[in-house]
């Protein structure tokens, strides 16, 4: 029997990305794989009580007052004891440190809802607009000690429409989202991939999906 890869999940608000991962996982989308733990920073967050209506493993790590590497480091004895092999950020409002991304390299996602390497950090749907671009999307990316950096492993495009607000644009991306983060745990997960540089590259079956 095949032992099943275990998540950690990071979030700090709905957990919208969060949801769809548990419901790939559910659905088959991403075979051989479990949550093993859902961990906040926030312990008003929505996505903890979606975690703890589907019977996941929930933790509040407060991050408030703390400095960032301590913080970091309870954060990161809890997914080492729970041995997890891959961990992904959804709405993580945190900047990880170097020390935490060292312990785990290669081996954090996350998902930014921008085309990297345009538009990095917050107000991003905002940014896209009202620098006139015509294509937007999302990006799933290995998380490295930069913000919004690492190798790129999947990206979804979306026509930027011009009757978009930010509202209806971060709607359509979101939606873009949710498909791109199963494809880019499945690529991790299964492991054909290898990093050349900044481009994540398929070795086999697995075929790297753009928009």
């Amino acid at each position: 029997m095949v032992s099943k890869k275990k998540l950690g999940i990071l979030l700090s608000g709905r957990g919208s990305n969060f949801e769809a991962i548990a419901d790939s996982i559910s659905a088959g989308r991403i075979a051989d794989a479990v949550i093993a733990i859902v961990i906040s920073n926030r312990a008003e967050a929505p996505g903890i009580e979606s975690a703890r209506k589907r019977g996941l493993p929930v933790l509040v790590v407060p991050s408030k007052g703390k400095e960032r590497q301590a913080h970091d480091a309870e954060v990161a004895a809890i997914l080492k004891e729970k041995q997890v092999d891959l961990i992904c950020l959804a709405g993580y409002m945190r900047l990880l440190s170097s020390w935490f991304v060292q312990q785990f390299p290669n081996r954090i996602l996350n998902i930014h809802p921008s085309l990297l390497p345009a538009f990095p950090g917050l107000d991003v749907h905002r940014q896209a607009l009202e620098y006139g671009v015509k294509v937007s999307g999302c990006t799933v990316h290995f998380v490295d000690e930069h913000l919004d950096h690492g190798a790129i492993i999947v990206q979804k495009t979306v026509p930027v429409l011009d009757s978009d607000d930010e509202h209806a644009l971060a709607a359509r991306i979101l939606q873009q989202e949710h498909i791109a983060y199963t494809e880019a745990i499945n690529i991790v997960l299964e492991g054909n991939h290898e990093i050349v540089g900044r481009r994540v590259q398929s070795m086999g079956k697995t075929k790297l999906t753009a928009g």
